[in-house]
């Protein structure tokens, strides 16, 4: 037995330091496998190229990728304390018991979680398992998942439903309702050239945060919007938003607006196409930075909850309104699927335009 290995048996290193000295040896293993076939020099050259392959791995991870791994890894990490088993097993029994836990009472408040909140927690503690050097089956996973939806049908046969549900849609009247609303401020401005823009390109509450003030330019028939998209492999593409015939909801004088009173108030430095296209503000009127997807979705509820919105919108309100209000407007399905950067036959694109075509274009109509 080596001197890590008799480390790693002894009590002395907790589970997941033992995780990391078994990463750590098999690493040096691989790297004393190379030195003997291509000598010490490559062999250093090759470790170094791993520790960059780590590098950038970690780098081009989304961020909010990375949040749901730790959110869901505090979750496992209750569960383990809760029901006394070590976090460095992923064992088909642990799993099921996982699961069943959270929609039991897995909430920090004691209640259970939404299926499909459980379901991500699951996932994502599986990868973190993995990560820790963990082995977990297939077979674990797969049944750990097929209990959980065999639960999950029993909550319905119940009559229970959790979770939000699917958010409202965003709609014209809405827009003219938020629009009079916005008080004559930086921040008025603002959150009128976000949610008009945003709901012409679809955006979910990450486009708009991430947006340059570069990635938006004017154009004789309006704006192009440049959105890096895609949750793993990543692209950008370009929406065109063109001014409205209603001045009081156009996009285009909005976002100008915005901008224009952004530089006169706060200086020429946010004229510079580097900075964020969309600044947070503070009750005071000073600019704190960029928004972030979390700051759009706050606004974004906080904007229609001021207009006085039946129902409160979501950071998703925007994209799922422009693809039911273009549907209702008779728009092609083509059309709406390249301005809001969906696959042309888009699952939840279609689920959008079933709320407006569902009596009109029903298969059950006119049979008779």
């Amino acid at each position: 037995m080596t001197a890590v290995s008799e480390a790693i048996a002894s009590d002395d290193f907790p589970p997941l330091a033992s995780a990391l000295l078994v990463a750590a040896a098999e690493r040096q293993v691989l790297i004393e496998r190379w030195a003997e076939r291509h000598g010490v020099d490559a062999a250093r050259r090759l470790a170094e190229a791993e520790d960059l392959a780590d590098a950038v791995a970690a780098e081009i991870t989304p961020d909010n990728t990375t949040d749901t791994y730790d959110k869901s890894w505090r979750v496992w990490q209750r569960f383990c304390t809760v029901e006394r088993l070590p976090e460095l097993e992923g064992s088909r029994g642990s799993l099921v018991a996982f699961v069943a836990w959270m929609l039991r009472e897995g909430q920090q408040n004691g209640k259970g979680y939404a299926p499909s909140s459980a379901s991500t927690h699951l996932a994502a503690t599986v990868v973190g398992l993995r990560q820790r050097g963990v082995a977990v089956s297939g077979y674990a996973q797969a049944e750990a998942r097929a209990d959980l939806e065999g639960l999950a049908m029993k909550l319905l046969q119940a009559g229970e439903r959790r979770g939000r549900g699917q958010a409202v849609g965003a709609d014209i009247d809405g827009l003219h309702a938020i629009t009079r609303a916005c008080p004559d401020t930086l921040t008025g401005e603002r959150d009128k050239a976000l949610v008009l823009t945003g709901f012409r390109y679809a955006s979910r509450s990450q486009d708009p945060a991430g947006l340059l003030a570069g990635d938006v330019a004017l154009h004789p028939h309006g704006l192009l919007v440049d959105i890096l998209t895609g949750k793993t492999k990543h692209s950008v593409r370009t929406a065109r938003v063109p001014y409205d015939e209603d001045p009081e909801i156009c996009p285009v004088r909005a976002w100008t607006a915005y901008r224009t009173r952004l530089i006169a108030e706060h200086g020429e430095q946010w004229a510079d196409p580097a900075t964020p296209a969309f600044v947070g503000i503070d009750r005071w009127g000073r600019v704190t930075g960029g928004m972030v997807p979390d700051s759009v979705t706050r606004a974004i509820k906080r904007i229609s909850a001021r207009a006085g919105v039946p129902i409160a919108w979501t950071g998703h309100s925007l994209r799922i309104g422009l693809a039911s209000v273009a549907r209702r407007s008779g728009r092609d399905s083509i059309a709406i699927a390249d301005q809001g950067g969906w696959a042309r036959h888009s699952r939840s694109m279609l689920g959008y335009m079933q709320r407006e075509d569902g009596w009109d274009d029903n298969a059950a109509t006119g049979l008779t």
